[in-house]
């Protein structure tokens, strides 16, 4: 079998409908299989792929086990020899899995087909506009810190500020990069065993930032190929609030500590943003209460 999709699901029973039948019509000139994996939803999800998509692997998860461990209980009952890491929230193109198996196949001057780790492809939202995080840098302390506090966007051509979205690398241009989101990543099943999938100690913001270093780590290299795109209806919706920054430092640390050491800096700063972001909210609140 040349492919098997992974789509883990918790309550988002209308995008995972839209999801599985644009698989399925990606899939028709493809050995594939889906497989989805239900963190035990309160929704109609798990009756729906009953009722509509009797032919599709579900596994149903009698508790929220979280995005790590969910992908990789998907995984483990994959057969293809390529797996493909999708959020359920998306759409992609009948032709995404055919053009991206078929680079894979394909050897490359500046990345060969031994050397290859995981493939993602260009993200956009609902309105079509592209997502940065298709392709992102490894996150640093000074990474981090550039893109938490907007200033990639301020100064997108060095190389200094530009790394967290990897801006060396247009949207229409394919090349090598160093993250990959996990709305979307397509690698062979046995690189994904070799590093033992998803971390299941991993913070939210950490999971696939950690599996694409891991990959990285053992010599491979990751590509972003922009020659197919994905719709990602959630994309970068996430409120800019304390709690956001909360759960990005806690992440971040996490990486910081298991692949190089904790970074006082990287600490400091993000306490500092909290503290700006709290005192921003509150010259709101006083302002619409005048």
């Amino acid at each position: 079998m040349q492919l098997s999709v992974i789509i883990l699901n918790y309550n988002v029973r209308f995008f995972l409908e839209q999801c599985v039948f644009s698989v399925q019509k990606a899939l028709e000139n493809i050995e594939g299989e889906i497989i989805v994996v239900d963190n035990n939803s309160s929704d109609d999800s798990c009756a729906m792929m009953k009722e509509k998509f009797s032919n599709v692997k579900l596994i149903e998860n009698t508790e929220n086990l979280g995005f790590p461990k969910g992908n990789n209980i998907g995984v483990a009952e994959a057969k293809g020899e390529y797996i493909c890491i999708l959020n359920p929230d998306t759409v992609v193109a009948e032709d995404t899995f055919i053009k991206i198996l078929s680079f894979c196949h394909t050897e490359l001057v500046e990345v060969s087909k031994s050397n290859l780790g995981i493939i993602g492809c260009k993200l956009i939202d609902g309105t079509g506009n592209f997502l940065p995080e298709s392709k992102r840098g490894v996150p640093t302390p000074w990474v981090a810190f550039t893109k938490i506090f907007g200033l990639y966007k301020l100064f997108p051509n060095s190389n200094g500020f530009n790394k967290y979205y990897a801006q060396n690398i247009a949207e229409n241009q394919s090349g090598k990069v160093d993250v990959l989101v996990g709305a979307f990543m397509v690698m062979k099943r046995s690189l994904y065993l070799e590093v033992g999938g998803f971390d299941e100690n991993c913070f939210m913001y950490s999971d696939d930032i950690d599996l694409s270093f891991m990959i990285k780590k053992l010599g491979k290299q990751n590509y972003y190929f922009a020659d197919t795109t994905v719709i990602h209806y959630k994309g970068e919706s996430t409120i800019r609030d304390g709690l956001y920054m909360k759960r990005f430092r806690e992440a971040m640390q996490f990486f910081y500590k298991k692949h190089f050491k904790k970074s006082v800096f990287f600490d400091v700063m993000m306490k500092m943003g909290a503290f700006v972001f709290s005192l921003i909210k509150k010259i709101s609140k006083k302002r619409y209460k005048i």
